[in-house]
């Protein structure tokens, strides 16, 4: 298009040229005649010019505006997705699914446990609009229920503010934060147990400097431990007893910028919650209203660990059920640090419980219950790949006779425990000594194969063995295979 002007131009420019060579030829009055229509002719170029000057303006501005609303398509391992040329509006179409098997190989658990399950089948879309707006949608169909697991709109006012409100992680834990495909093991560890999982509220949320510090605070519905807000009772996905928890989280890679590239991998932060509520438990001889806002916390292998006692139904004038009684208070120092193709991350939690139960038509027992855990997880890419938190590239894919894929090796120890003073009091201690232990210790191990980036294979390993649990004595131990079959693009 340039070119075409370049040699308007030059044709413009020699039309003098030719005027000037015509005048010396001719006489006086041929002159005069020629040089009217020589100015005629330059008139009827110049406006030629200027047409077609006006015509490539148009061109061009078809062009850029053709450009600027044609969308542009793309699939990649991180999923398909549509985008303005600009790319500020996008949308994105992404997937998970796992398919699980749980084999246990202990005499203790039922058989009936064993079982193939659809653990996670989520179609998830996510975006931007107008260029600072992000939304994400994630339903999910696994484990024979349809629930919603995330559903947000987030404005990123600042590079280190951004204004987010819907449903999302609980800003808390490390291992509750990590992305589902990003996790070592199949299931979470247990101190993962008291820290909740997803909840609905709007946060502020932002970071400085590549990473060197990230916060998270935020006013929310609340959830009882280990659980999100699609479990709240008596309505799912709705504050389920009045009052709002405060959560929050600070996180540093304080060597996130350092030449040491040794020291980059290393972060470190603390996560906790706070709420002051109260549970329902009332009875009369024509029903009964229990709302505990207590949880009940599972194994590794997702069998009951641990409940609060609930209503005696040999006495219908009296709900004799644990309820929560004020104070909730979570926290949850964390730490993990990844270099080459190792990596380690640990994280301790605690939760402060106040708790009330009714004995008889006058009398009740309250308490301030603390259950803590921790847990230490180490992995190491045989094949050489970079460890990190949030994901890793395979040096092959696997395909037969040319690439291996990535092998990684993992471990872990965990572990829970919970207040003595649960058990004290006979028939009216909170939780029965008789099917609860007062403590649980697991020790696990694993190989993850991810054949690409998107498709992975886990084997994991877990024996948990426990601390009473028994009228008399412990609990045998539970000992599970647990296998997944993953594909997340």
């Amino acid at each position: 298009m340039e070119l075409r002007r370049h040699w308007l131009g030059v044709a413009l420019a020699a039309l003098p040229l030719a005027a000037f060579a015509g005048s010396n030829a001719g006489d006086a009055s041929t002159q005069a005649e020629g040089n009217a229509t020589l100015e005629q002719r330059l008139q009827q170029a110049e406006d030629s010019i200027r047409i077609l000057e006006r015509k490539l303006e148009v061109s061009d501005e078809a062009a850029a505006t053709a450009a600027k609303s044609t969308a542009v398509v793309k699939a990649s391992t991180s999923g398909f997705s549509i985008a303005s040329a600009d790319n500020s509006m996008v949308l994105r179409l992404r997937a998970n699914i796992a398919v699980d098997y749980r084999d246990f190989l202990d005499d203790y658990t039922p058989s009936t446990a064993d079982t193939f399950l659809i653990r996670r089948a989520r179609p998830t879309f996510e975006g931007t609009v107008a260029d600072i707006y992000d939304f994400r949608l994630m339903p999910d169909f696994g484990q024979g229920k349809a629930i919603i697991q995330d559903a947000w709109i987030s404005a990123r006012v600042q590079p280190w503010l951004a204004v987010q409100a819907g449903k999302f992680k609980a800003p808390v834990g490390l291992e509750r934060l990590q992305l589902e495909q990003f996790a070592r093991f199949v299931e979470s560890a247990l101190p993962s147990d008291l820290l909740p999982y997803r909840d609905i509220g709007v946060q502020l949320v932002g970071g400085i400097r590549n990473g060197l510090l990230s916060y998270s605070a935020g006013y929310f519905d609340g959830t009882v431990d280990g659980t999100s807000t699609d479990s709240n009772v008596p309505t799912p996905d709705q504050d389920n007893d009045g009052k709002k928890d405060w959560e929050a989280r600070l996180f540093s890679q304080p060597f996130a910028n350092s030449d040491h590239f040794a020291l980059r991998g290393f972060g470190i932060g603390l996560g906790g919650t706070y709420v002051r509520s109260n549970g329902i438990a009332t009875s009369s001889p024509t029903s009964v209203t229990t709302t505990t806002l207590l949880p009940t916390y599972k194994t590794p292998g997702q069998q009951q660990l641990f409940s609060y006692r609930g209503d005696d139904a040999s006495t219908p004038t009296v709900n004799e059920a644990t309820i929560a009684a004020g104070v909730r208070r979570r926290w949850a120092p964390q730490a993990y640090y990844y270099y080459g193709p190792f990596g380690v991350m640990t994280e301790y939690s605690e939760v402060t419980q106040q708790v009330r139960r009714q004995l008889d038509a006058t009398h009740a027992r309250f308490g301030t219950l603390t259950h803590h855990g921790w847990m230490f997880e180490a992995s190491w890419f045989v094949t050489g790949e970079e460890e990190s938190y949030a994901g890793f590239t395979p040096r092959s894919v696997f395909k037969p006779g040319h690439g291996i894929g990535a092998w990684e090796l993992v471990a872990r120890y965990h572990e829970i425990d919970f207040d003595p003073d649960s058990f004290t009091g006979g028939a009216a201690s909170f939780a029965s000594p008789n099917n609860s232990p007062k403590a649980a210790h697991a020790v696990g191990g694993g190989v993850n194969w991810y054949l690409n980036q998107n498709v992975k294979l886990q084997a994991m390993y877990e024996v948990t063995s426990y601390q009473g649990g028994l009228k008399s004595g412990d609990r045998p131990s539970e000992e599970v295979l647990t296998t997944r079959f993953a594909l997340v693009f």
